[in-house]
């Protein structure tokens, strides 16, 4: 038998899994995720190589989430017989102010985590019933839960506080930051691809949720998102950065109520509330609409002044990391971001932007500019070993 950590990533409407095995440094034996949960859910998985898997799972369009996790279970011992799951390590997306690396889960732990709902209800719900159901179904199978906000706690006060009034801060209202799997696991990459691993570098995570973290030696100095993942960047279906006289006025004088002003922050803002069109930033792309192309510039405009002040945090800028599906796979979205930075001397190669290169800044370019696809799942793999 194989011994292997079993990764997931449990989320609203998706589910990412991989199962890697326990020697450190194995590539994944299976990758894998179910899309359109709730809708038309469909299932995709490729093996070591790369290659479809001859037995794809059968998913229900209305199938849910506990049922989801049990039937992928199952799967998985069809699929590789001669696989043992020996640690389950799980994506969570909050883990407060006193978690700064993984955790194994305890039943004091999952209370602790019910707790953070509130600050993350799109993502901690879906995390914590898949840990609660593969704790049904594989009941003495050590669970690790690895945090978002982690690798933002090396961060100084100065860049974790809000100006409110101490007790406020004292609650817990503060900065946490997000998408720490993500830069985790860049900070690492760069070690052996980049020679401003140990300088200051501020990663671009660009996707349907997005962020931007300011690095310096490996370690997190400054974070665009917030007290919860709204802030910061403009995002698919999230506003980002907001006056916060906005929501008052929405609640007073429009007479929203508060659930309201969150589906309309959360859920219908961004890219798909500024084209009308999609949340997608490749159909926005691929559409001739004035308000699509405007959606893709306000984008790039946002991002670009986020980079900036992250630059101010980190005393400099030696270079850029794009990352995730947006920061990875548009070349516009990097050409026009890097384009607004050129006063940082900040100069891209074209053809090596338009073909997704790995280093992609100009020869001539003040500042390095990189494409690092990200891999969170190793990261977790990685954590999950420890207790395996």
């Amino acid at each position: 038998m194989t011994e292997a950590v079993l990764t997931i990533n449990a989320g609203s409407s998706s589910l990412k899994f991989a199962l890697f095995p326990v020697q450190d440094d194995f590539p994944a034996l299976l990758r894998g995720k179910v899309a359109g949960i709730g809708t038309a859910a469909a299932f995709a998985a490729r093996d070591h190589d790369g290659q479809p898997v001859d037995q794809p799972m059968s998913v229900a369009s209305d199938v849910s989430p506990d049922a989801l996790i049990t039937d992928l279970l199952r799967w998985l011992g069809r699929q590789m017989p001669d696989v043992d799951i020996v640690a389950v390590g799980h994506r969570v997306v909050h883990g407060g102010r006193h978690h700064d690396g993984p955790a194994r889960v305890t039943t004091a732990l999952m209370a602790e985590l019910t707790d953070l709902v509130p600050l993350a209800p799109l993502h901690q719900p879906h995390n914590l019933a898949a840990i609660a159901q593969v704790a049904r179904v594989l009941r003495h199978t050590p669970q690790v839960a690895c945090f978002d906000t982690s690798f933002h706690r090396s961060q100084g006060p100065l860049a974790q506080m809000f100006a409110l009034p101490a007790s406020v801060t004292a609650a817990g209202v503060m900065r946490y930051g997000f998408h720490g799997l993500s830069y985790a696991y860049i900070a690492d990459a760069l070690t052996g691809l980049s020679p401003h691993a140990e300088g200051r570098v501020i990663v671009a995570h660009l996707g349907n949720g997005a962020s931007m973290c300011a690095l310096y030696k490996g370690r997190s100095v400054a974070t665009s998102m917030g007290f919860t993942a709204l802030d910061g960047l403009m995002m698919g279906q999230r506003c980002g950065a907001l006056d916060p006289g906005v929501v008052l006025y929405l609640m007073d004088e429009m007479h929203l109520t508060s659930a309201q002003v969150g589906t309309m922050l959360y859920r219908e803002s961004g890219l798909l509330g500024v084209s009308g069109i999609s949340s997608d930033m490749a159909v926005l792309e691929s559409s001739h609409a004035p308000l699509a192309s405007l959606a893709i510039d306000m984008f790039c405009h946002r991002a670009a002044g986020e980079l900036a002040a992250l630059a101010t945090a980190n005393g400099g800028l030696d270079a850029i990391v794009f990352t995730a599906g947006i920061g990875e796979n548009s070349a516009r979205v990097r050409r026009l971001i890097c384009a607004r930075l050129a006063w940082l001397g900040v100069v891209l190669d074209g053809e090596a932007n338009a073909r997704h290169a790995t280093q992609i800044g100009a020869a001539d370019s003040a500042v390095a500019v990189m494409v690092i696809p990200t891999d969170e799942e190793s990261v977790i793999a990685n954590a999950a070993r420890q207790w395996a």
